[in-house]
């Protein structure tokens, strides 16, 4: 592994430009014409969410709970593959089983493979067999073979920890951040922006939009705050923000900190505005749209047999 982000595969092979990620996304759609057009697809995003949101209870449903960072890393895993290969090729409910059980091994948290297709049958038998650990071996090669080995993954979170003692970071500033950085998973960050900028803009929309608590309830997940913060989004843009209290205060000193770094601000915002716009998305989002889509190509393809 490398332990410099600069010299890793993730650096070198994986993080592009829109313009490229787009031209990438594009020849896949001329070379399927045909799929594209007998089955559309809602925008990627929302299928991330639901990707996201399957991958979390086959996580939840293992005998031993899937920490965060391997969730994480076959987000990334899914991402990268769906890049490089048409999604209406594929049953996503066996790519996203075997994303998960390669990201364990990975992450040093691995669990046998019967253990996945069984929580992944349970959760999915219309489209999850009993004789899929044939097909998850197979889907394991598949990935591999798609992202060229280069299975490490650096992400944010370590990036957020380092920071919060210089930042004078509280407890809950951090999980507010941990929880954007959740979230940027389901947009194309991942591919675009190093993991440093991406914290350093979870950061600043931590501080900016999390509020003192004045009741006794439990504090809002950062998708719910970014909701019930509206006015404030374009504060959470504006690199200027000035005030007197804790928050305040907190966000000016890390502008100060900025101005004194060698980050690219330019890019911190911009994280920060797709970030925005991606919770803006999800207030459309819907579940059941998702899950049709992709069952209509995998049933009239074959690929849940």
């Amino acid at each position: 592994m490398a332990a410099n982000y600069w010299a890793s595969t993730q650096y070198l092979h994986w993080q592009y430009s829109r313009e490229t990620l787009a031209q990438m996304r594009q020849k896949l759609k001329d070379e399927e014409k045909h799929l594209n057009q007998l089955f559309p697809l809602p925008d990627m995003r929302y299928l991330s969410c639901f990707f996201s949101k399957l991958l979390a209870r086959l996580g939840k449903n293992m005998p031993v709970p899937i920490r965060q960072q391997a969730l994480a890393t076959a987000q990334v895993y899914l991402r990268r593959f769906y890049s490089k290969v048409e999604i209406r090729k594929t049953n996503p409910y066996i790519v996203i089983t075997t994303a998960l059980y390669l990201a364990c091994k990975l992450e040093e948290c691995a669990h046998h493979i019967k253990n996945f297709v069984n929580e992944s049958r349970a959760l999915w038998p219309s489209f999850i067999t009993a004789s899929e650990i044939a097909k998850v071996g197979e889907c394991e090669f598949y990935l591999i073979s798609e992202m060229s080995s280069q299975m490490i993954v650096h992400h944010p979170y370590r990036t957020l920890l380092d920071l919060q003692t210089p930042l004078n970071l509280s407890q809950d500033d951090v999980s507010m951040a941990w929880s954007v950085i959740n979230d940027h998973y389901l947009t194309d960050l991942p591919l675009l922006y190093p993991p440093h900028v991406i914290a350093i803009a979870a950061i600043f929309l931590a501080l900016t939009l999390r509020q003192p608590s004045t009741n006794a309830q439990q504090p809002q997940t950062a998708t719910a705050n970014m909701y019930s913060q509206a006015s404030l989004r374009k504060d959470a843009s504006d690199p200027t923000i000035t005030g007197t209290t804790t928050q305040q205060k907190k966000s000016q000193h890390l502008v100060n900190w900025l101005s004194e770094s060698n980050v690219n601000i330019k890019a911190v915002m911009e994280c920060c505005q797709e970030i925005i716009s991606l919770y803006d998305l999800l207030e459309t989002y819907q579940e059941s749209v998702c899950k049709e889509a992709i069952s209509r190509f995998t049933r009239a393809q074959g690929l849940d047999k």
